[in-house]
């Protein structure tokens, strides 16, 4: 996996207030906007405040294999029937990262496959959440930022994900697609629970999201901060 390759930021014209500051240097600090909950419309302000981030799209639809059987593709495909014959649609799930505190995740609908990709990419880049990392397994208190500080609990429609924090070297214990975005927000080490119809991925996805978000949420007490080694975004602060 390597880094996305960006627009030429030197020739964009933003057009926001916002991005205006960004491209003058004004605002140097991602962690500016995401504490203020300062909306960001353009994704090139994302790339000049987080330049090392990394693209990935989930697996979230189904292709016809070789010998008739599904095979996994990125490109989920819908028809709709009317006079003029059927309009087929594709959709995509996008997941940017930079493997260090800062993930997002966005979809994109179109008619054809580069634009979906295109829309999913910049809904992922403005949807952009700062996480929160520590140890907070019983079994391993070692004190790093490697797994989640606490469980936390995420849901969309019917699916349901329950986090556990786990000992360092446990690994990533969780459906493929969330070892993917959990890697790219820089959690190693995580248990899982899930209810609902978690076959529905595009609910699945967001589930996982929903609770890494709710890590941010919650009122931690200073000397369990100290305690977990909870860090709130990147490491090397």
């Amino acid at each position: 996996m390597k880094p996305e390759n960006k627009p030429n930021i030197q020739e964009w014209k933003p057009k926001t207030l916002l991005g205006k500051k960004v491209k003058n240097g004004e605002i140097g600090n991602i962690d500016e906007l995401l504490d203020k909950g300062i909306k960001v419309l353009e994704p090139e302000i994302i790339d000049v405040l987080l330049p090392n981030l990394q693209v990935e799209l989930l697996e979230v639809g189904q292709s016809k294999g070789k010998f008739g059987g599904g095979k996994a593709s990125i490109w989920k495909q819908t028809q709709k029937k009317t006079k003029e014959g059927n309009i087929i649609k594709f959709s995509t799930y996008a997941v940017v990262g930079n493997r260090d505190g800062y993930i997002g995740i966005g979809n994109g609908f179109a008619k054809e496959t580069v634009p979906a990709r295109e829309k999913a990419i910049r809904n992922a880049k403005l949807n952009i959440i700062k996480i929160r990392r520590g140890c907070g397994a019983w079994a391993c208190d070692c004190g790093q930022a490697h797994s989640i500080p606490f469980t936390v609990h995420g849901k969309s429609g019917s699916c349901e994900i329950e986090l556990i924090p786990a000992p360092k070297g446990t690994r990533l214990c969780v459906e493929k697609k969330l070892q993917l975005i959990f890697n790219l927000a820089g959690i190693k080490d995580v248990y899982s629970k899930s209810k609902g119809i978690t076959a529905t991925k595009f609910n699945f996805v967001k589930a996982g999201f929903d609770a890494l978000k709710k890590l941010s949420l919650v009122k931690v007490p200073e000397d369990y901060k100290i305690k977990a080694g909870i860090v709130e975004g990147r490491t090397d602060k």
